[in-house]
C-alpha cells in the first residue's frame, strides 16, 4: 500500500481524439487549433450579438424585467449553459469531478476576470447600482459556502444537493420581490448609508435595459428600479402589443445578416465569418425581424444551445492545445480552460457593459456563478434521489481550503472595489480587476505545484 500509485487521466481524455497524432501537432498540426480556437471567439460574439441578446431584450421588455435581474436570470442561465452541459457529462458520462472542478475552478475567473475584460474593453463608463450587487454576492457566497460544506467529506447526499435548489430557488424569489425589497431597503439605510441615498436620487434617471442597441431605433419603453415589481402590472395586454407593434416596425429596417460592413476590418472578418453567419441564420429565427417576433423563446433556446455547442469545441481544442504545448494540468484548469468555458458569459457581459448596461452585465457575472452552483445541484439531486438511491455521489474535494477562501476573497474585492470606484465600470476598475486575477492565478498555479 506504500507505494500504491494514483493513476489520474489527462483532460483530453474527456473528449474525442483530436485531428493529428502528438507528433504531428509539435510539427505543426497545432496551428490549425489555434485557427480553429481564434473561429470559435468569433463564432460565440456573433451568437451573442446577433441572436442571444436580442432575444434576452424582448423577453425582459415582455416581462417588465429590469436590467439586473434580466442579467440574474434569463441572461445567467443561456450564458452558462456549457457549464450545465459538462456537469451532467461529469455526473452522469464520465463520472468523474470534471463538473465540479471546472466550474469551481472558473469562479475566480468568472468575478474578477470578466469584470476586467468589461472595464478595459468598454468606452462607455457604466454606472452600478449598490442592492443589485450586494444581492447577487450575499447570494453567491452563501451558495459557495453550501457546496463547499457538501463536499467536505467527499459525499453528495440527496438532500444536500436538495438544498443547493432549494438555495436557488430562495434566490429566485428575491428576484421577484426585487423591486419592493430595494424600496424598503434605501428607505431604511439611506440615512446611514450614501450609496443608497444615491441610488435614490439616481433612481429616475436608472439606465432602460431596451437600449442595448440604441442605434436600431427608439427605446420602447423606460424600465426603472421605480416599478412596483419584477412584472409590469401597469401595462394591459393592449398596451404590450402596442408597444411590440412598434418593435416591428423598427425591425422591419434592420439590415440582414448579410449586409456587408462599410469598415475595412469588418469586412475581413464577415467574409472570414460567413460560412458561421449562414450556418445560424438557417438553424436560429431572427427575433429582430418582423417575421420572427413572435418567435424570441425559440431564439433564445436555440442561441444556448449553439453556445454550449461552439463552447464544447473550444475547450476541447484548448485542452489539446495546453497538453501539446507541454502546460501542466493543473495550471490549464486555472487558467485556459477556465477562461474557455466562460467565453459566452464574458461576450456576454462585454455587449451590454460597452452600450452603458452597467447594472447588467455584473449581475450576468455574479448571477451566472450563482447559476453555476445550481448546475452542479440538478445532476446531483437527479442521480442520488431517482438513479443510484443506494447511495451518495463520491467526489474529490482536494484543495478545498485554498478554493474556498479563494471564492470568498473574490467576491470581497469584488465588492469593495466596485464601492471604492464610486460604484461605476471604468477602465480603473478593470485594470484593478485584471491586477487582482494575475495575483489570485499566479498563487493558485503556485499552491498546485507544490
Amino acid at each position: 500500500s506504500e507505494n500504491r500509485t494514483g493513476c489520474i487521466l489527462s483532460s483530453s481524455s474527456e473528449f474525442p481524439e483530436g485531428f493529428f497524432t502528438p507528433q504531428e501537432r509539435k510539427d505543426g498540426g497545432i496551428v490549425i487549433y489555434f485557427i480553429i480556437i481564434l473561429y470559435m471567439f468569433l463564432a460565440v460574439s456573433i451568437v451573442c450579438d446577433d441572436y442571444f441578446l436580442p432575444s434576452l431584450e424582448i423577453i425582459s421588455e415582455c416581462l417588465g424585467l429590469s436590467q439586473d435581474v434580466a442579467g440574474a436570470t434569463f441572461m445567467a442561465a443561456g450564458s452558462s449553459a456549457p457549464e450545465l452541459v459538462t456537469a451532467f457529462l461529469g455526473v452522469f458520462v464520465t463520472k468523474g469531478d470534471i463538473g465540479v472542478s471546472t466550474i469551481l475552478g472558473s469562479a475566480v475567473y468568472n468575478l474578477l476576470g470578466i469584470s476586467a475584460a468589461c472595464g478595459l474593453f468598454s468606452s462607455v463608463v457604466s454606472r452600478l447600482s449598490c442592492w443589485p450587487l450586494f444581492r447577487d454576492c450575499l447570494a453567491y457566497t452563501i451558495s459557495v459556502a453550501a457546496v463547499l460544506a457538501m463536499i467536505s467529506d467527499n459525499k453528495i447526499y440527496w438532500y444536500e444537493s436538495a438544498s443547493l435548489l432549494l438555495i436557488y430557488g430562495w434566490y429566485i424569489l428575491v428576484l421577484c420581490f426585487d423591486i419592493k425589497i430595494n424600496q424598503y431597503l434605501m428607505k431604511k439605510f439611506s440615512p446611514c448609508c450614501t450609496c443608497f441615498t444615491k441610488a435614490m436620487e439616481e433612481n429616475a434617471e436608472q439606465q432602460p435595459l431596451v437600449g442595448w442597441r440604441e442605434e436600431s431605433g427608439p427605446l420602447i419603453r423606460q424600465q426603472s428600479r421605480t416599478d412596483s415589481g419584477i412584472f409590469q402590472d401597469e401595462m394591459d395586454c393592449s398596451q404590450l402589443k402596442t408597444s411590440l407593434h412598434g418593435v416591428d416596425e423598427i425591425s422591419e429596417d434592420h439590415p440582414s445578416v448579410f449586409t456587408m460592413p462599410e469598415a475595412d476590418m469588418k469586412r475581413i472578418l464577415w467574409v472570414l465569418s460567413l460560412p458561421i453567419i449562414t450556418l445560424l441564420y438557417l438553424t436560429i429565427p431572427d427575433c429582430r425581424r418582423q417575421f420572427w417576433r413572435n418567435w424570441f423563446m425559440v431564439t433564445f433556446l436555440i442561441s444556448a444551445a449553439w453556445i454550449s455547442a461552439i463552447t464544447y469545441v473550444l475547450v476541447w481544442m484548448i485542452t489539446i492545445a495546453g497538453e501539446t504545448l507541454g502546460i501542466p494540468e493543473s495550471v490549464m484548469g486555472l487558467t485556459l480552460l477556465a477562461a474557455g468555458t466562460s467565453v459566452p458569459d464574458t461576450v456576454a457581459s462585454v455587449l451590454v457593459a460597452r452600450k452603458g448596461n452597467g447594472d447588467m452585465a455584473m449581475s450576468n457575472i455574479v448571477g451566472s456563478n450563482v447559476f453555476d452552483m445550481l448546475c452542479l445541484g440538478i445532476p446531483w439531486f437527479i442521480k442520488t434521489a431517482f438513479i443510484n438511491t443506494s447511495g451518495p455521489i463520491e467526489v474529490n474535494s482536494s484543495g478545498l481550503t485554498y478554493t474556498a477562501i479563494s471564492l470568498i476573497c473574490s467576491v470581497v474585492f469584488i465588492f469593495l472595489a466596485v464601492h471604492l470606484n464610486g460604484w461605476k465600470i471604468d477602465k480603473k476598475l478593470g485594470a484593478t480587476c485584471l491586477v487582482l486575477y494575475l495575483v489570485f492565478t499566479i498563487l493558485s498555479i503556485l499552491y498546485e505545484l507544490g
